[in-house]
């Protein structure tokens, strides 16, 4: 997903949870042949590398999780926080999951009687 109007329909028409690491949206599009992610990660996030680092780790992310989720044709945009650079992969990793959990894109955790 590089497309300007792409982000703007997804943050105008879809679903938003936001988490300590990272906002999370979502838009289901029939019309999408598969799940379509997009990153921001902006200037605030830090430098160059920090940057490109972060969307590794959301890439890696999606490409470990998508196939649990329902429904794959949708938008997927993760947007970095600002305090996303300092945190671990676990951490951000909780974060997105959580934030997917509560978009309906996963289940959630059964607890333990």
């Amino acid at each position: 997903m590089k497309s300007r109007a792409q982000f703007a329909r997804v943050k105008k028409t879809g679903q938003a949870k936001a988490g300590r690491f990272v906002i999370l949206s979502t838009l289901a599009d029939p019309a999408l042949p598969c799940l379509t992610p997009g990153f921001i990660t902006t200037r605030r996030c830090g430098k160059a590398h920090e940057r490109n680092l972060l969307r590794r780790r959301f890439r890696a992310l999606v490409q470990a999780h998508a196939p649990g989720f329902g429904e794959t044709k949708r938008f997927l945009v993760t947007i970095a926080r600002a305090d996303a650079a300092t945190a671990t992969f676990a951490e951000l990793e909780a974060d997105w999951l959580r934030q997917c959990r509560r978009l309906g894109l996963l289940p959630r955790p059964e607890n333990p009687p």
